[in-house]
């Protein structure tokens, strides 16, 4: 199949998606991407598992998705459309159940990571409010966004490059209270070699790796704007592998800051609040202390906002699509006639995400000892990590198939030790949380489902010509 298919011509004036994104918007739009709410959730947790050279995980991680991302890139110059993971594996494989399984674990990627990001907003909240409780907290977040797409929201590329703005002022709130320590000849520089856990350190770090690297998705989404930017064969390579390293470089000084400036048990103690919050309530800076741990709240909240959002702009999208191609109800293709938003299967995505939420409180409350955002996190993970290697096979195997001289190459070897990367993490997270395949099926299960019901009761065409639906927004 893969050697058939002719190669669209990026020139054509009646393509239905306007090319207009720069070179430098790719950039940004990718360093949003990743550079999103992932290290305000999750720094304590990785610091937990390595100990003070908790940077090292986010190196490593950084490192690997890196990898990824130039598979992505090559992959994207070959087949420049908006559709990403779903449209590699099918090119590569030819099989339409493994299509639909990545396409469904997408998905299911998604929900999960919405969970995760809506527990860690409700942990930021209490800090400017208290007494709601936390589940309340999460569900009428998730609620609330739910609204904001049933408006219409459209998220261009350009407001995508403001929020990231305010996400990297929080990290610079971060790196800039770390010099100011070691500055102040406060520091104790044998932390960032201090792998303090039990056993073995490799081990350590191969854990916090797998619990970072939830802040290093997100990059995949870029492939998505691919019909709508400008020369995607020259700015594709550059912007996606060159936004990954700036964010990497970001997270490995943000951790460094992090362990200089705060005890890394105190990082690790969830009790005291999330662990960034605890770096800015540290003092250190000659600056009101109730003040900035106020400023540095917002934009946490801004930030996780922000990822939570696009998040589920692309959740009913995705069951759009599928359901025009009858692969779920016919009912998802529906959009409002005058919002022009999703509607049906962002409320449909809106419930499984409060389900998920519900279902984890529920398990804490009874003595589970769940760490939600730990799980929900891990689940992305594994969905994610599963999609990647996939990619980068995907990415060998259609060497030689629909190239020209135009299109990305990335290194073979490097292809090679990302492909062992991704899989590595991939089964130290579920040897870490084996509970988390549970989840994973449950997840799973949903797409089955749907995908049942409209095999039983379906009837072929119900979703596949609808009115227009503003595809502007592409996840992220």
């Amino acid at each position: 199949m893969a050697d058939t298919v002719t190669k669209p011509d990026l020139d054509d004036d009646d393509s239905e998606l306007k090319r207009s994104i720069t070179g430098g918007q790719l950039f940004f739009y990718t360093l949003g991407d990743v550079l999103g709410s992932g290290i305000y959730v999750l720094i304590g947790l990785v610091a937990a598992a390595v100990g003070g050279a908790f940077w090292i995980a986010f190196a490593a991680g950084v490192t690997v998705a890196a990898i990824t991302g130039a598979a992505y890139a090559e992959l994207v110059t070959k087949y420049p459309r908006a559709a990403g993971s779903s449209l590699y594996v099918q090119k590569a494989f030819g099989n339409k159940a493994l299509t639909f399984l990545v396409t469904v674990s997408f998905l299911a990627a998604s929900f999960a990571a919405t969970g995760s990001l809506a527990t860690g907003f409700a942990s930021y909240f209490t800090e400017l409010w208290s007494a709601p409780p936390a589940l309340l907290v999460s569900l009428v977040f998730v609620a609330l966004l739910v609204v904001v797409n049933y408006i219409g929201i459209t998220e261009s590329v350009v407001m995508n490059m403001l929020m990231t703005f305010v996400e990297v002022s929080g990290l610079v709130i971060i790196m800039v209270i770390g010099i100011w320590h070691v500055a102040e000849g406060q520091a104790d520089f044998s932390t960032l070699g201090d792998i303090s856990v039990s056993g073995n350190p490799a081990l350590a770090v191969l854990a916090g790796v797998a619990l970072s690297f939830f802040a290093m998705t997100g990059f995949e989404n870029t492939a998505n704007v691919a019909e709508e930017t400008i020369d995607p064969y020259k700015a594709f390579p550059r912007s996606m592998v060159g936004g990954m390293v700036v964010a990497g470089i970001v997270y490995v000084l943000v951790s460094m800051a992090a362990a200089l400036a705060v005890p890394t048990d105190q990082l690790a103690d969830e009790d005291l609040g999330p662990a960034l919050l605890q770096v800015v309530e540290s003092g250190i800076l000659p600056i009101s202390t109730d003040f900035m741990t106020k400023l540095f709240t917002i934009i946490a909240l801004v930030a996780i906002t922000n990822t939570t959002l696009v998040t589920l702009v692309t959740q009913p999208r995705i069951l759009y699509g599928m359901a025009r191609e009858d692969v779920v109800p016919g009912v998802f293709a529906r959009i409002h006639p005058v919002r022009r938003s999703p509607w049906v299967g962002l409320l449909f995505s809106g419930l499984v995400v409060a389900a998920l939420l519900v279902t984890g409180y529920a398990v804490s409350a009874a003595g589970g000892g769940l760490d939600l955002v730990n799980r929900l996190a891990t689940v992305t993970v594994v969905f994610l990590l599963a999609i990647y290697a996939l990619v980068i096979v995907a990415c060998l195997k259609l060497r030689g198939h629909d190239e020209d001289d135009r299109a990305f190459r990335a290194n073979t070897p490097l292809l090679v030790l990302g492909l062992l990367g991704n899989l590595a993490i991939l089964y130290y997270a579920v040897y870490d949380d084996p509970h988390s395949l549970w989840w994973c099926a449950g997840l799973l299960a949903v797409g089955g489902i749907l995908f049942v019901a409209e095999k039983l009761f379906g009837s072929k065409g119900t979703g596949t010509r609808t009115p227009d639906l503003d595809e502007t927004v592409k996840g992220a």
